[in-house]
């Protein structure tokens, strides 16, 4: 038996007002054929889960296409057309299939199609009939739509954040297909839509307050009949009307008990809904624990958080830490202009540079002092480890990284934006993280699993941006309404 495999991964943020084009997915993965097999198969992302699996089972695994960009803004109507256009070539040149493999991100939003993931899953399933079945991952940052359920057979969304499952959940989802094609079992699968979004700022997976919804997932797997249950935790810098946190279950045949232990979990969500309400510290609270903390401390700068879609050129925090009494700081920004300047300086010159706030009053004033050049580097480097996001490789552009006269602020400037979901952006450029009392780390959770073996506290502060915690900073025209904790509001489960 022949199974496609086809992964279309970007995380839309739509308070970026540039738009996501092709060269974006050029810069990171567009991929066809077998080309996919050889970039994803021995990584930590679900397409390797999804070679491994259907090898397990062995089923053939026939690569399609993938492509995936840098979270940014919402894709541009023809590139996204594009994109559909290469990945419906491939699937009728592969034709006929048994089944197909997806793995759509869930977050993903188009110009012209705000449930961009809902409209290719649909595309697909038009193009290759009603019987062939569907079967997919998503991130839990999915903004779950009924079109994405309606579209598929079965989806399995990672259960840890940082996203450290991914290739599981893809051998998760190859197991289910191998039983749909050999076993005859007939996945069915409902969704629980309740009027709540999850603040970015208590996503971690590990805390406390998630923990009770994630064992109650746990004992709906075990259920007999249940093939699979996820929680959604929902992205928020997407404004579209699926916005939100959702829950998902999958069962064998049994639409009935798909929708109770969905109706279920969405309780309990609903009931929690207090505990997920965001707690916020403001950079000069934040800087000011911090220097009484043993460190290095990694500060995470939410409202540049590069891998939701920020442009990693915010001083907010860098101002803050300026003024601090704090020892020693080094922080990452994205700056073309001032890495080409540090460049042009040379290594173990100084230059006068104006760092960051490259677009305007949202990523602050430009921080101005004379640089001495440190090191230069072609900012590119890889990680073998599992990091979020199942990232391998890695290209920043050519960086520098540079130091104040004082000693005391250490800066690595990169021409590309790069989450930082490993500490090889920093070691890769000669910088020992553990040599600072501060590390800001533009993001929120995906940093903790890189950071953390150098890091003994973090701090997440709320900074603003694109990429804001504090949902009420942003201007949402699309959500829906009502929707906690915009507004207060009644719900019951179906």
């Amino acid at each position: 038996m022949r199974v496609g495999i086809i992964g279309l991964l970007h995380e839309s943020n739509t308070f970026v007002p540039e738009q996501t084009t092709l060269e974006h997915f050029e810069q990171d993965v567009l991929l066809s054929g077998e080309a996919v097999r050889n970039r994803f198969d021995s990584t930590a992302h679900e397409l390797g889960g999804f070679f491994e699996g259907l090898e397990r089972e062995s089923l053939e695994a026939v690569p399609l296409f993938a492509a995936r960009a840098i979270p940014w803004g919402p894709i541009e109507s023809d590139t996204f057309q594009q994109l559909l256009n290469r990945m419906q070539t491939q699937v009728a040149a592969a034709s006929p299939l048994d089944g197909i493999l997806v793995a759509p991100h869930g977050a993903t939003v188009c110009e012209s199609e705000p449930d961009a993931d809902g409209h290719w899953l649909q595309q697909l399933r038009q193009q290759i009939g009603p019987e062939t079945p569907i079967i997919g991952t998503l991130d839990p940052h999915a903004n779950l739509s009924p079109a994405m359920v309606a579209a598929t057979d079965a989806l399995v969304a990672y259960r840890t954040n940082p996203h450290l499952d991914q290739r599981e959940r893809g051998v998760e989802a190859a197991s289910l297909m191998a039983r749909t094609l050999r076993d005859g079992i007939r996945p069915v699968q409902r969704a629980a839509f309740p009027p709540l979004a999850i603040n970015i700022e208590r996503q971690l997976t590990r805390d406390p307050h998630l923990q009770p919804l994630y064992a109650s997932a746990e004992t709906v797997r075990r259920l007999p009949e249940v093939l699979s249950a996820s929680i959604l935790l929902g992205f928020p810098w997407a404004d579209v009307p699926e916005m939100g946190s959702a829950v998902l279950v999958v069962t064998s045949g049994n639409d009935r008990l798909a929708a109770q232990e969905a109706a279920r979990l969405a309780r309990q969500m609903w009931n929690s809904r207090q505990d997920f309400v965001g707690q916020f510290i403001s950079p000069e609270q934040a800087v000011a624990q911090a220097a009484c903390l043993d460190g290095p401390v990694c500060l995470l700068d939410m409202g540049d958080n590069v891998g939701g879609g920020a442009p990693g050129d915010s001083t907010h925090l860098l101002h803050v830490l300026r003024r601090s009494a704090v020892p020693s700081v080094l922080a990452c920004v994205a700056d073309a202009r001032a890495a080409a300047q540090a460049a042009a300086a040379g290594i173990g010159q100084t230059a006068e540079l104006e760092i960051g706030g490259c677009r305007g009053p949202v990523s602050g004033p430009p921080l101005i002092d004379r640089f001495q050049v440190m090191s230069l580097s072609d900012g590119r480097f890889s990680d073998q480890d599992t990091r979020h996001g199942g990232f391998t490789m890695f290209d920043q552009g050519p960086s520098a990284a540079v130091r104040t006269g004082d000693g005391r602020m250490t800066i690595l400037l990169t021409t590309r934006r790069v989450p930082p979901f490993s500490l090889k952006q920093l070691t890769s450029c000669g910088l020992d993280p553990s040599a600072y009392h501060v590390v800001v780390a533009k993001g929120v959770n995906a940093p903790v699993a890189a950071y953390e073996p150098v890091c003994r506290h973090f701090i997440r502060v709320d900074t603003p941006g694109c990429t804001a915690a504090r949902m009420t900073r942003l201007n949402y025209q699309q959500r829906r309404r009502p929707l906690f904790p915009f507004e207060d509001c009644s719900w019951k489960a179906a």
